[in-house]
């Protein structure tokens, strides 16, 4: 169901919910958060697809913001979503004008849901300071996706200056898979220590640093990364110990292959990860990635590309 609210208020848009809920069902009972996205000027649907996807694991109240950039007086408008169309979520779009927009806080503050965690997610460019935005400053936990915006790079160096507890982005999440490959090879014998690392992969794609980052903080060794113009993400990592090279390789972004010293070849499947996977797993945990910090403020330092 999807229910369209031109130049509403927040008050409005409250009373219409408890009305649909008395109407068709639908009830706020059991939803464990409330997420914010903030997705500019940029195309919200995609963001929420991904969040109706994930409330099947998080039920949630979702609050979209995107800009209307129309020249009329300030108002708001809204649109609610329900039942199939908001998975099991409740879907909130709203539209500020530009002199609205200027408050974000204040226009999703009757919106929230009482007593619960609020997690913001930027799924497009990055603010300066997450910590800092106004949406950002009522949250528990801040998302961020370096991956899609315009300079993945250095909005990866950014964050790493800017970073407090509560702060993830998704190109760490996309590389899960990879860390716990990687770690549960090297935890099986002969424990030989890495002398240096090789991580392969798309030239801009922040993933790439954060994985060689990990690696360099973890290990403490040196840690070089080969940029590959329009590679399918990471496609590769070498460890170098004395005993033989430790290869995982994925040069087609599906299904990766794990070459060791003394052993046959082992065929993994390892697929790109989805947008919906990675906000998914982002949400089970509302406690600080104190890994990701770790990683993002000394890691990123000790690596050469």
């Amino acid at each position: 169901m999807i229910i369209d609210l031109p130049a509403t208020t927040t008050r409005d848009i409250n009373r219409r919910l408890v009305t649909a809920r008395d109407e068709g069902g639908a009830v706020a009972l059991g939803r464990v958060l409330t997420l914010i996205i903030d997705v500019g000027a940029r195309d919200p649907e995609p963001a929420i697809e991904a969040a109706n996807d994930a409330s099947r694991e998080h039920p949630c109240r979702v609050l979209v913001l995107t800009q209307d950039d129309a020249e009329h007086t300030a108002t708001l408008d809204a649109q609610i979503r329900l039942g199939g169309d908001a998975g099991a979520s409740e879907v909130i779009v709203l539209r500020p004008t530009p002199e609205l927009a200027e408050h974000l806080d204040t226009l999703v503050m009757p919106l929230l849901l009482p007593d619960a965690p609020i997690v913001t997610w930027w799924p497009y460019e990055v603010p300066a300071d997450p910590a800092q935005h106004p949406l950002g400053r009522m949250a528990q936990r801040r998302i961020t996706d370096s991956t899609q915006c315009t300079n993945p790079t250095g909005a990866l160096r950014r964050l790493s200056q800017v970073h407090v507890e509560g702060n993830t982005d998704l190109a760490w999440t996309r590389a899960t898979l990879w860390r716990g490959l990687i770690a549960a090879t090297l935890d099986q014998p002969p424990y030989e220590p890495v002398h240096h690392a090789v991580v392969t992969g798309q030239a801009d794609h922040p993933s790439v640093d954060l994985v060689a980052a990990w690696l360099a903080q973890a290990l403490r060794c040196p840690v070089t990364i080969d940029r590959v113009k329009d590679a399918p993400a990471i496609t590769s990592v070498r460890l170098t110990r004395g005993g033989g090279d430790i290869v995982l390789e994925r040069p087609d972004g599906k299904t990766a292959a794990l070459l060791q010293p003394d052993q046959p070849e082992h065929r993994i499947a390892l697929p790109i990860r989805q947008l919906r996977e990675c906000l998914a797993e982002e949400l089970r945990r509302l406690d600080p990635d104190e890994v990701y910090g770790e990683v993002l403020q000394k890691g990123l330092a000790r690596v050469s590309s």
